[in-house]
């Protein structure tokens, strides 16, 4: 019994001494506390980290961190603006005739483009085994045998690393690496259409791959692509190369901000094709190799990828020049000082968003999105449609950004279909009207918590050919009142109902009522909402709207073959040019018989017209005059419901600086800034020890023993003494 109240009574006071300003619930180790670390979090594992390979965003905020392409995107000025990354300028093309001749000008009837790009001298790797060598210059771990490899899981286990300065050749190697056949680069389709000989080189590769499967029997063996040169990519020397495509391509430009031409040396190439280590997963798709300012240095996908400060890294300055009101919110604070900032970043794996909403609550993670189970916790909406961030927000010092994204998301109308489609006034009528009675301002209050505009075209805010104002307004679905627009009435979409040969909703004709159906993925519970919505927005102007659901293998099938009549669908920007969105209008690129991605099937002659003769342009007045004229055509032919552009709310504490959201830069961990003391200091403020339930039960326990240990008390000091005996 003397043991046990010592056992307590040991147990009470090493409690109570734990709780000295410490956070039990801080699920990261005790020794990263005021440490320079930026914490955030992923939901799926990304698939790729091969450059070559990799096109989702959850694995962008990777790749982007650790290879540099020759170009990027300014992270401060708005309209977006490319800038040099590993090249030392933005470069500009000279146009060539069908003979190789220069062209004064590009108004002449251009062959073909030649971009020349010069990078920087002194750009170093990061610390790589695949660059490790002996005394005698020779590659360490390039030819590795079973012995070699029994001690080795992964890529940390090499002993030795070593580095190497970045040439030309490393960004030639890539851009062949997309021909490989062994990689299925996502984009090879796309670029095969505008760099010379690319098409045909990924033939003679293909072949080249096959005899040497063939010769060597593994189906994963090393091809050596420096034995295999094309006309559209040559070195021209140490520090300079060039890219030819054929005629007018600008949009190269933001190809050249992507990962996708950033530069992966042939040694990383040669190291990680080897057997044994494919079979560990030792893989570039597993550990990338760059020269940016991050490395990934665990990737544990179950658990935890962490990104650490590139020991190598060339150095970069935050940029000293942004918009106009950039200085007022604190973005060029840090203008001038060397980057990255933050030293590690830790991304934990999340799941469900409410575990991760608390966190950040807590402190745990330094910025958020917010969803809608926790938008009414987080924001706060005024009566004239203003956001705001509640009282609890503000009170922990958290700060609101909102910007609206690049994307877009529509209802499509089949234009191949007999009843809404074709482009006879009538059938523009029925379009327009439905356009009218779908209310896209009270689908974005009700289904988005008010995060988003609604669409006047098929071109987004920040993307040349955007119009704001009066002047960008749809005039067939808006007019413009009280400085702002307003969705025209009822009566109006009953009329155009009517002048389109449906009274009433009914057919003139026949009497029967108009039937349109639309077709969509619609599964989960949450839906049964939308789809009736839908329906009832139909119903206002006496049309019925019958939901054809199904899996999305079925859908696919069904837009590809032209049977869906009206469609949901939506376009993320791969680049900020207007081409980008328009062309999925453009009727060569026709879902139905062309597998593009104008689902709509809209094939309108003018339109396409003026849009061979926009793509390629520069951005200048001309440009955009043709872009205008293109987006009055779609506007009044309304192969779209055109739907809205989604708002993108983040939430970020008082410690976390420089957020200024870039939609279109994916590298943008270098510039952001932390206060670790700031943060340790909230994290302790808001995760204090709740004691009393422990307390609580430790007085439960004694009370119950209590009466055990009186017992025990007075047996003890009253038992009669026996009488000692003597020895």
């Amino acid at each position: 019994m003397r043991v046990m109240v010592r056992y307590l009574a040991t147990a009470i006071i090493l409690f109570l001494s734990a709780c000295g300003g410490q956070t039990w619930n801080d699920p990261y180790p005790a020794d990263e506390a005021n440490k320079n670390i930026l914490y955030s979090a992923f939901a799926d594992r990304p698939k790729h980290l091969d450059p070559a390979r990799s096109y989702s965003s959850n694995e962008v905020q990777f790749t982007a961190q650790i290879y540099e392409p020759p170009l990027q995107y300014h992270y401060l000025k708005r309209p977006y603006t490319l800038i040099p990354l590993g090249a030392t300028e933005v470069p500009h093309p000279v146009f060539l005739d069908r003979d190789g001749r220069v062209l004064s000008s590009a108004s002449q009837e251009v062959a073909y483009s030649v971009y020349e790009i010069h990078i920087r001298p002194g750009v170093y790797y990061q610390p790589h085994p695949a660059f490790a060598r002996d005394a005698s210059k020779r590659f360490l771990y390039h030819d590795l045998d079973a012995k070699s490899l029994a001690g080795i899981k992964t890529l940390a286990d090499f002993a030795k690393t070593g580095s190497r300065e970045l040439v030309a050749d490393d960004y030639v190697n890539q851009i062949k690496r997309l021909a490989h056949p062994r990689l299925h680069s996502p984009i090879l389709g796309a670029m095969s259409e505008y760099i010379v000989g690319l098409k045909s080189y990924a033939q003679r590769l293909d072949k080249a791959y096959e005899s040497l499967v063939a010769a060597t029997g593994d189906k994963k063996a090393y091809l050596d692509l420096g034995q295999f040169d094309f006309e559209g990519v040559q070195v021209v020397d140490r520090y300079t190369y060039r890219i030819k495509v054929q005629g007018q391509y600008p949009q190269l430009l933001y190809w050249l901000a992507m990962p996708f031409f950033a530069p992966v040396p042939a040694e990383a190439d040669r190291f990680y094709s080897q057997t044994g280590l494919v079979e560990k997963n030792i893989t570039l798709d597993w550990y990338p190799v760059g020269t940016g300012p991050y490395m990934l240095t665990v990737n544990n996908p179950n658990r935890q990828m962490v990104l650490e400060r590139n020991p190598n890294f060339h150095g970069e300055r935050y940029p000293s020049e942004g918009e106009p009101a950039d200085q007022g919110k604190g973005f060029l604070k840090d203008a001038g000082k060397p980057l990255p900032f933050v030293d590690k970043v830790v991304f934990s794996l999340e799941k469900e968003t409410i575990p991760y909403w608390n966190k950040f609550l807590q402190g745990y993670y330094d910025a958020s999105g917010i969803s809608s189970d926790s938008f009414d916790q987080a924001v706060r909406v005024g009566g004239q449609g203003e956001v705001g961030l509640t009282e609890d927000m503000q009170a922990k010092g958290i700060k609101l950004n909102t910007s609206v994204e690049t994307s877009t998301f529509y209802m499509g109308f089949n234009m191949l279909d007999p009843v809404i489609g074709g482009y006879s006034e009538q059938a523009r009528k029925l379009r327009q009207a439905v356009s009218i009675a779908i209310d896209h301002e009270e689908y974005i209050s009700i289904f988005t918590n008010g995060r988003g505009i609604a669409a006047q075209g098929p071109v987004p805010p920040g993307i040349f050919g955007y119009q704001e104002g009066a002047e960008g307004i749809n005039p067939y679905v808006y007019r413009w009142a009280n400085g702002k627009p307003q969705r025209k009435s009822l009566d109006e979409a009953r009329r155009l109902l009517a002048e389109a040969g449906y009274p009433g909703g009914r057919d003139e004709k026949t009497g029967r009522p108009l039937l349109l159906y639309l077709d969509i993925t619609a599964s989960g519970p949450d839906d049964k909402a939308l789809l009736d919505w839908y329906r009832k927005q139909l119903q206002k102007i006496d049309v019925q709207l019958i939901i054809r659901n199904t899996d999305y293998n079925r859908f696919q099938e069904k837009m590809l073959k032209g049977d869906a009549q009206l469609f949901t669908w939506g376009w993320n920007a791969d680049y900020p040019d207007p081409e980008n969105f328009l062309f999925l209008l453009y009727g060569p690129n026709s879902k139905v018989g062309k597998n593009g991605e104008n689902a709509a099937n809209y094939d309108s002659p003018e339109f396409n017209r003026l849009f061979e003769r926009m793509k390629n342009m520069e951005n200048s007045p001309e440009r955009l005059a043709i872009i205008k004229e293109m987006v009055e055509i779609a506007r009044r032919d309304a192969p779209w419901l055109w739907g809205f552009h989604p708002k993108r709310f983040t939430l970020y504490h008082g410690w976390y600086h420089n957020a200024k959201p870039n939609l279109m830069a994916n590298n943008t961990l270098k510039y952001l800034r932390i206060d670790p003391q700031l943060r340790e200091q909230k994290r302790v403020e808001w995760n204090h020890p709740i004691v009393w339930p422990f307390v609580a039960l430790i007085l439960v326990l004694v009370l119950a023993t209590l009466p055990a240990i009186v017992i025990y008390v007075r047996r003890e000091y009253s038992a009669p003494k026996l009488p000692q005996l003597d020895s």
